[in-house]
This record gives structure tokens, C-alpha cells and sequence, in this order.
């Protein structure tokens, strides 16, 4: 990656806040970033020492409490120091690249993740007889590994396309993590291809996958409306329900930010805490508290645990 910078250190001002609020918005985001991390990596837990969980949709469901146990932990620390510190938001130029380059590569896994999770729960409700045929082993890998490869090849090309630029002057970035739109707004060089290309690029990708997403739920409500017991119809709808949720959060404010004519420093740092703070805390939340299988899992852990202990 060529370099013709001259900054070494970015400020990021952090989220627009009055001064009294700082205090009690620190308490906040760390307390849901503990229950994040933590919920997260139950999940994990849970799924690995299950053999029942052992099954496609929570390959899946791996996969994506991996992604939003890092996906927080890229920013969050970070927003809390700028809360606390007025140095906090000091950031070295190295450090701002592998920052941008991990939020955008976690941030379009989880995108395409979201996207194979769709077609999984169509393939299981439309065909549930050749559902394990399809959706084999090899299978779920291969889509769980493309997610990867691709989540990686589209942050490599932001991170590219932002970093190729000279920074030479202003260095305050007015966000609480460093993203591609208010870096560019300090280059010392006509940013507009750059735009274009990042715009077309994240258009594309979420766009894409959100209609894919659209479609496959379109097609899951057909095949459940055809289901003739209610308790089937129900219990279908129950396991989608869960997943919608969580796609709206993400890719409502995510669109809202990127591909929307414009930028407003405030009122993005705002709307990008819906999908860098709350996504993150909904997945083990509604995963959870919304699935009977897990929460099956959980008691068990708990009295596994309890047994353990009581030897």
C-alpha cells in the first residue's frame, strides 16, 4: 500500500455527547460491552459442548457470535477511552488502517453471513426432506469460508482506496472509530473517485445482499403459509422471526449511513452505534431468549456445571 502521508496520529472526537453525560454513557456502553462479549462467547460455549446444536443454522450461529465478539471489541474500547480521556481518542496512523480494515472486514462477513443464513432457513423450511443432503457438512464450510474470502477482499479494497491518499493536514476525526467517509474528508487530494468507487463498492455489497435476503424470506413465508398445522406455521415463523430482527438492525442504519447522499458527522456517529454496539447484543439476546433449542442447551450447561461443582 503506497503512502505519502505525513500524519502520524489521528484524534477521533468520539460521539457527540454533552460533557454532563459522559460519565453515565462510559457506565453504559461498558456494561453492554461486557454482556456482548460474554453472551457471545456462551453461545460458543454452549454450541460446542451440545452435540443436538451441531446441526447447519448453528454452524452458522458459530460463525456469527465469532464475528460480533470482534466486531464490538474493534470499536467500543476505543469510544470508551475518548469518553474518559481527553487523550483517549489519540489513535497512531498504523493503527487507524488495521482499525478501518477489521471493521469493514468483520463488518461485510457478517453481511454476506447474514445473506447464507437466509438461505439456509429457506432451504430448511421449502425442502426439509432433502434439507441434509444439500446443506451438508462440506457445504456449510464452504459457505462459512466464502463469507471470509469475501468479507476480506472487499475491506482490503476500502481500506486501499482510503489510505492510498496523502493526509497532510487537519488529523481530528470526527467519529469514535476510523471509517473510510470522515477520513476522506481529510486527504490532502481530490477524494471524489475514492467516494464514487467506496459508494458503488458498499452499494453493491449491501444492496445485494439485502435483497437476496428479501427474496429468501419472501419465498420462507410462501412455503410457510402452505404448512397446514398452525403450531407448524408458528414454529417456522418463530425461527425466522429471531433472524429478521437482527438483519433490520444491521442493515437499516448501515444503509442509512453509507448510501445516502450527504454526510452528517453527528448524526452518523449516532445511527452507527445501532450496528457497532447493538447487533452485536441482540444476536446472543434473541438467540437466546427466542430458541428453545438453546435455551435447552443452557440448562443442561447449568447443571453440568452444577454437578461439577458439587463433587
Amino acid at each position: 500500500m503506497l503512502n505519502a502521508s505525513q500524519v502520524t496520529t489521528f484524534f477521533l472526537t468520539g460521539l457527540p455527547h454533552p460533557p454532563a453525560l459522559a460519565t453515565a454513557l462510559f457506565g453504559l456502553f461498558l456494561v453492554t460491552y461486557v454482556f456482548t462479549v460474554l453472551g457471545n462467547l456462551l453461545i460458543l460455549l454452549v454450541i460446542r459442548v451440545d452435540s443436538r446444536l451441531h446441526t447447519p443454522m448453528y454452524h452458522f450461529l458459530t460463525n456469527l457470535s465469532f464475528i460480533d465478539t470482534w466486531f464490538s471489541t474493534v470499536t467500543v474500547p476505543k469510544m470508551l477511552m475518548t469518553l474518559v480521556s481527553p487523550t483517549g481518542g489519540a489513535i497512531s496512523f498504523h493503527s487507524c488502517v488495521a482499525q478501518l480494515y477489521s471493521f469493514h472486514f468483520l463488518g461485510s462477513t457478517e453481511c454476506f453471513l447474514y445473506t447464507v443464513m437466509s438461505y439456509d432457513r429457506y432451504l430448511a423450511i421449502s425442502y426439509p426432506l432433502r434439507y441434509s443432503s444439500i446443506m451438508s457438512g462440506r457445504m456449510c464450510a464452504r459457505l462459512a469460508a466464502g463469507t471470509w474470502l469475501s468479507g476480506s477482499l472487499h475491506s482490503a479494497i476500502q481500506t486501499t482506496l482510503t489510505f492510498r491518499l496523502p493526509y497532510c493536514g487537519p488529523n481530528q476525526i470526527q467519529h469514535y472509530f476510523c471509517d473510510a467517509p470522515p477520513i476522506l474528508k481529510l486527504a490532502c487530494a481530490d477524494t471524489s473517485a475514492n467516494e464514487m468507487v467506496i459508494f458503488v463498492d458498499i452499494g453493491i455489497l449491501a444492496s445485494g445482499c439485502f435483497l437476496l435476503i428479501v427474496l429468501s424470506y419472501v419465498s420462507i413465508v410462501r412455503s410457510i403459509l402452505r404448512i397446514r398445522t398452525s403450531e407448524g406455521r408458528h414454529r417456522a415463523f418463530q425461527t425466522c422471526a429471531s433472524h429478521c430482527i437482527v438483519v433490520l438492525c444491521f442493515f437499516g442504519p448501515g444503509i442509512f449511513i453509507y448510501l445516502r447522499p450527504g454526510s452528517r458527522d453527528a448524526v452518523d456517529g449516532v445511527v452507527a452505534v445501532f450496528y457497532t454496539v447493538l447487533t452485536p447484543l441482540l444476536n446472543p439476546v434473541v438467540y437466546t431468549l427466542r430458541n428453545k433449542e438453546v435455551k435447552k442447551a443452557l440448562l443442561k450447561l447449568r447443571d453440568k456445571v452444577a454437578c461439577f461443582q458439587s463433587q
